[in-house]
């Protein structure tokens, strides 16, 4: 029958051979020098091209946040110019003149940007 104790022919008292202590993780890593160093060099590998990859996704999801804010400038841009447009259609509908003047003060020192900003790349 097999013995469940996990003591072997040892435990119950016979005379045996003596049982040999577990190794160590550092005298295990003295004893297999070989493949624990390439272990290590391949954890590492492993890690930095985790590292380059996580990089890589890092980059792609900032050129996407870039072209989205490229875009939301562009809009926004247009939608001022199209504002500006309607303001001076309103000023000019004004016979005091007195509307268009106030706009022509306000434009002057907040003017629109323009939306062809994407030459500066």
């Amino acid at each position: 029958m097999a013995d469940l104790t996990g003591g072997g022919a040892a435990a119950g008292g016979g005379g045996g051979a003596p049982r040999r202590r577990p190794l160590t993780f550092l005298e295990n890593a003295a004893k297999r020098k070989d493949g624990f160093v390439q272990l290590l060099l391949m954890a590492g590998v492993l890690m930095m091209s985790l590292r380059s990859l996580g990089q890589k996704h890092r980059l792609r999801d900032l050129a996407y946040d870039n072209a989205d804010l490229r875009r939301e400038q562009s809009d926004l841009s247009l939608r001022m110019r199209d504002l500006q447009d309607t303001l001076h259609r309103e000023a000019d509908a004004d016979e005091s003149g007195v509307l268009a003047s106030h706009l022509r003060r306000i434009f002057a020192a907040h003017p629109a940007a323009s939306a062809t900003t994407d030459d500066t790349k």
